[in-house]
């Protein structure tokens, strides 16, 4: 008893099926709802049947087909109303997108093995490839149940349907799939052809996702497995990879269309390990078609919304094939949002399926057309353009420069053979993708160079003008001059940039060397005084941070160096300086700083944080090691140096400048102490300061208080001993000091930056008194004045602003102002000179080269400054104690004559030097024997030109 009643409970059925009504005029009847579902109920099912038309319920038992399956069972039941036998075929679908799910979805199988009837025939299986059908007839009154074994627990739709409407509706959606197959695969084809024609990543691209879509059309619709007879496992398999090849090819087109890979390097990274995820998931499907659906499908949605998320973005930027995109992308994110609602049970409709397959083949023919514009326009400006610009590159070679080609349908740069040959580079190394020239250029290049092609083809007009520097086989950099402009198509695309590469390495070598010889010295190579102060504010900024260390400056002075100059001679002494400046430097850590200050002045700054009280001791060493004598061939040079320091004080030292003048006031008390020693800093040498910085100090105020004066010093013609010009030359009148010619103060003005107005003032002193010489002396050549240039006229630009002010308020004749410029403040920056004495030239005023021979000059040099006339220093000019002049005088006036500029001698102390020098050829002198400088009345005076 116990036994049976367990039996019992376990094949206890639940209550009786509600049975669905049947009429003559229905055609379909949705019987998805109306089934109870039944598992675990072993090989054998008892179910008790719906109510007859006699009220009485039955009770059946079903056994399963085959022994051991204990598949899952439907039970559902039908009742004829009517007075006619009826007709009507059971249909559950094998695959449905409805309801199949995203994450491990339904991909379709066989649903239904058998169906057994109450009473009656049991219902008769029907061929059908994607559907099981059953054919059932239901007497007139009639109520019978039906228990289907099922081949899977799933069953995503069962209708009842009239056998003619099922027919009809078949057959209608058949020639909807089949125009859809067609135009699929229409496309398809017809894009493969335009790839062949059109080799760009573009046309691939867009054939593999219409090849892609076409194959999932075939397979959704059924066609493939008609064609190929697939059984339900290798049609999963099938929509699986399908599925994954879809996303993929998505990608591919997203990248290829909005040329990606032309800069985006970290995008062509994500979409290669997206592809190969990708690729991945079709060998899944293989071993787990339902897991490699469900990733498929997951990346399908991502695409969409990354892909409109980037177009929106590109678009926003500028790029027309973004805003091209737009609305076909927006329809694809409408596309994948339907299909989820779809796959997820919230879009039911039995068109659903067919609507969503028809809007993706949509798609994709919106995709081909965009293609085709791209493909045909691109064709058509191709043509007499790309004629032209190939006339203009075939121009540009034989001009000498490389040639700049860019063809943007293809992505591809080609560079000519002279540039890669040039580079070492081997032949073809400069073809390819835009992006494949990132490799070669300069790292801080690069970001400039994509965004000026980008830019022209956002604008389709302008030109490209950068510097830009390649790597050579060897490493080296070489910079190029790109000059390009874009070819636009018929219908305003552009499809080329050519242009030109021009080898400008020499002129970026001497731009680079005239910044490096502005701040750095001629001779040495060390920084000069204005890097030297530079360096100094910022070693004073990063000491005020905390625990920083103290920068001790120093300025070391050759006592004595004009000794070695007179005596051995200039180049002797160049040679002792550098000698100098290598002792300094060995003794110096990474991170102190050698400069040159002035002629045979150093400035050290020393930041490797030494002890206060080794610094004496480091010092005297530093000293001892540069009085060690120079050896020279056979001549030693012996030598002292004085050295002045200063430890960097919060409270002393606000700027640079104040630990710089407390360091060259220890220096000059090492001097008053008679050199050859070493003085630290101490505040009570304020109080006792040299006459150089009392002189500092006055010098600020003096033009203010009308203490500078010009003076006038003859410069005689030796044909006819006339007065041809005068030098001008500056005083101070200082209240305690008396008259001060300009080496005494010129130092002093330097320093304090006074020389710039002092030299500016003596300029408009003498155009003024010129143009009055000139207008009360008509005389032909017209009288001439010389005015030199200070250092900080020529660093600071100022001497072309002064000369432009003094001749615009003055009217001189032209050329007769002479700008005298000292032959070391030339020579310390070649380059920058040559450029700034030709605008002053230009300008109205000539140029002369002031005291030659008093210091170094390189005679290959002076052809490109072009000056108007020398004036010989007197140390060539005068007798030696043998009662010879300089064997290099005779040479120095020839050569002067030779290129065209007058010679002025100083030093014609008595007659007979001005007889020599008239024979030699000199045309003009001063000197003594000439006259001293004067006063402005004496010049007007000695002129005849006073005032009326």
């Amino acid at each position: 008893m116990l036994l049976l009643a367990l039996v019992l409970a376990v094949c206890q059925p639940a209550s009786a099926v509600q049975s669905v009504r049947v009429t003559a005029d229905s055609d379909a009847i949705d019987l998805t709802r109306a089934v109870e579902h039944y598992s675990a109920q072993g090989d054998r099912i008892q179910v008790s049947t719906a109510p007859g038309a006699d009220g009485i319920v039955r009770r059946i038992e079903v056994s399963a087909l085959e022994a051991g399956a204990q598949p899952a069972w439907i039970v559902f039941a039908l009742t004829n109303d009517s007075d006619e036998q009826l007709t009507r075929l059971i249909v559950a679908p094998h695959f449905r997108l409805v309801g199949s799910g995203v994450v491990w979805p339904d991909l379709g199988s066989s649903r239904i093995t058998t169906i057994t009837a109450s009473q009656g025939q049991a219902p008769e299986r029907e061929d059908n490839a994607r559907a099981d059908v059953f054919r059932l007839t239901l007497d007139p009154g009639t109520t019978v149940t039906y228990v289907a074994e099922l081949r899977s627990p799933s069953l995503p739709q069962l209708y009842l349907w009239e056998p003619e409407a099922y027919k009809d509706k078949s057959t209608s959606l058949t020639l909807y799939e089949g125009i859809l197959i067609g135009i699929a695969g229409l496309l398809a084809l017809f894009l493969t052809i335009v790839f062949v024609v059109r080799g760009a990543m573009i046309f691939p691209a867009a054939a593999a996702l219409a090849w892609a879509v076409f194959v999932y059309v075939c397979i959704d619709f059924g066609f493939w497995r008609k064609m190929f007879g697939l059984e339900d496992a290798s049609e999963r398999i099938w929509r699986a990879g399908v599925e994954a090849t879809l996303a993929a090819t998505l990608i591919v087109f997203l990248f290829a269309y909005l040329n990606l890979r032309r800069w985006h390097v970290r995008y062509m990274h994500f979409a290669l390990a997206w592809l190969l995820v990708m690729a991945a998931v079709v060998a899944l499907s293989v071993f787990n078609a339902p897991v490699a659906a469900g990733v498929a499908r997951i990346s399908i949605a991502t695409v969409a919304g990354v892909g409109l998320l980037l177009i929106l973005s590109l678009a926003a930027r500028g790029s027309d094939r973004a805003v091209m995109l737009i609305p076909t992308w927006y329809l694809l994110a409408v596309w994948v949002v339907a299909a989820g609602a779809a796959a997820l049970g919230y879009l039911t409709s039995d068109l659903a399926a067919p609507g969503l397959v028809g809007g993706l083949v949509l798609i994709v023919m919106l995709i081909g057309f965009t293609v085709m514009q791209f493909a045909f326009s691109g064709a058509r400006g191709g043509g007499d353009r790309g004629a032209d610009a190939e006339r203009r590159s075939l121009a540009m070679a034989g001009s000498g420069e490389a040639i700049f080609d860019w063809n943007v349908v293809n992505d591809e740069i080609s560079g000519g053979e002279a540039l890669e040959s040039q580079l070492g580079l081997k032949r073809g190394a400069l073809e390819g993708s835009a992006a494949g020239w990132l490799d070669v250029l300069h790292p801080l290049d690069r970001d400039r160079y994509s965004l000026a092609l980008d830019g022209l083809l956002h604008q389709r007009s302008g030109r490209i003008n950068h510097e830009l520097r390649l790597r050579g086989a060897d490493g080296h950099y070489f910079w190029y001059m790109l000059k390009a402009r874009p070819v636009v198509s018929a219908d305003g695309e552009v499809v080329r940039v050519v242009g030109s590469l021009a080898d400008v390495t020499e002129l970026k070598s001497a731009e680079e060397r005239m910044l490096h010889d502005a701040v750095h010295d001629n001779l040495t190579g060390l920084p000069n005084r204005e890097l030297f102060q530079d360096r100094l504010e910022a070693a004073i900024h990063l000491a005020q941070k905390p625990a920083a260390a103290e920068p001790v400056t120093l300025v070391i002075d050759i006592d004595d160096f004009k000794r070695v100059n007179d005596s051995y001679g200039l180049s002797m002494g160049d040679s002792t300086l550098l000698a100098i400046a290598r002792r300094v430097a060995r003794d110096l850590k990474p991170g102190d700083t050698l400069a040159r200050l002035a002629g045979d002045q150093f400035g050290v700054i020393i930041l490797s944080d030494p002890p206060r009280a080794d610094l004496p001791a480091r010092l005297d060493a530093l000293r001892a090691a540069l009085a060690a004598p120079i050896s020279f061939g056979e001549r030693e040079i012996a030598l002292t140096v004085s050295i002045g320091a200063c430890v960097y004080d919060p409270k002393l030292h606000a700027k640079g400048g104040d630990l710089l003048a407390d360091a060259q006031l220890a220096l000059a008390n090492a001097k008053k102490a008679g050199g050859d020693r070493v003085e630290l800093f101490t505040p009570i040498m304020r109080s006792r300061r040299s006459d150089r910085q009392t002189l500092e100090a006055d010098i600020r105020h003096a033009l203010e208080r009308d203490e500078i004066m010009v003076l006038f010093r003859p410069i005689v013609r030796l044909e006819d001993r006339t007065v041809a010009g005068f030098q001008a030359l500056a005083r101070w009148r200082h209240p305690k000091l008396g008259v001060l010619d300009e080496s005494e103060f010129g130092p002093a003005a330097e320093t304090t930056g006074a020389a710039i107005d002092i030299g500016a003032f003596v300029l408009e002193a003498s155009a003024r008194e010129l143009a009055a010489w000139q207008k009360a002396l008509e005389v032909n050549p017209p009288i001439f004045a010389t005015v030199a240039a200070s250092s900080q006229q020529m660093l600071g630009h100022d001497l072309l602003t002064d000369v432009r002010a003094a001749l615009t308020r003055h009217f001189v004749q032209r050329g007769s102002l002479k700008v005298a410029v000292a032959e070391n403040l030339v020579m310390e920056n070649p380059e920058y000179a040559a450029v700034l004495l030709r605008r002053v030239r230009e300008i109205g005023a000539a140029l002369m080269l002031d005291r030659f021979g008093a210091g170094y000059t390189s005679l290959g040099h002076l052809p490109q400054y072009r000056f108007d006339a020398m004036r010989v220093d007197a140390s060539l000019v005068r007798p030696n104690a043998f009662g010879q002049r300089s064997p290099i005088l005779r040479s120095i006036v020839a050569m002067a004559q030779e290129m065209g500029m007058d010679v002025i001698s100083e030093g014609a102390d008595t007659e007979s030097d001005a007889v020599e020098l008239a024979q030699i050829g000199c045309q003009f002198a001063q000197g003594s024997a000439f006259g001293q400088p004067m006063s402005l009345a004496a010049a007007r005076k000695l002129m005849g030109a006073e005032p009326g």
